[in-house]
């Protein structure tokens, strides 16, 4: 058995708490092991966070007033999408992957989003989308389930 969901979100900074709690109430009525939910639930939330600071200026005629996160749980894996219609990620030099994702300097208030969605998940890909732009963050994460979970995998 697999579960999936999808959500379409206001750039607003009241939905990140809002898929941050869809995605941990799934994960626990699943049977996933709360630490790897956790970790799960804080990546989402920086790249939900990443989507609404950084989505779009609607102001000037680009990006959009939304995002999109898509969940997946599906045998041993969980993977989530968060997609946004902005300016997307600066290029990269051509084989490189985009952007490359560093620490931000100690006193920095920001800029520890990918970093942190990097050590979080097992696998981790920032890109653009094609034609329209915006941004595509996407990770995954081996789960762990709870004894007795009901979609655990034998």
């Amino acid at each position: 058995m697999s579960i999936w969901w999808s959500l379409h979100l206001r750039r607003d900074a009241a939905s990140v708490p809002l898929a941050r709690r869809l995605l941990l109430g799934t994960m626990e009525t699943a049977g996933v092991d709360p630490e790897i939910s956790y970790d799960l639930s804080v990546a989402l939330s920086e790249a939900c966070a990443n989507a609404v600071e950084h989505g779009g200026d609607t102001a000037c005629g680009g990006g959009s007033e939304a995002f999109r996160v898509t969940a997946y749980l599906d045998g041993e894996k969980c993977r989530i999408e968060v997609t946004d219609e902005g300016p997307g990620f600066p290029a990269g030099a051509p084989g490189r992957s985009r952007p490359p994702a560093r620490p931000a300097p100690v006193d920095a208030e920001h800029g520890r989003g990918l970093c942190l969605i990097q050590e979080l998940a097992d696998h981790v890909r920032i890109d653009n989308k094609p034609g329209r732009g915006g941004a595509v963050v996407s990770f995954d994460k081996i789960l762990k389930w709870r004894e007795g979970a009901p979609l655990a995998t034998v």
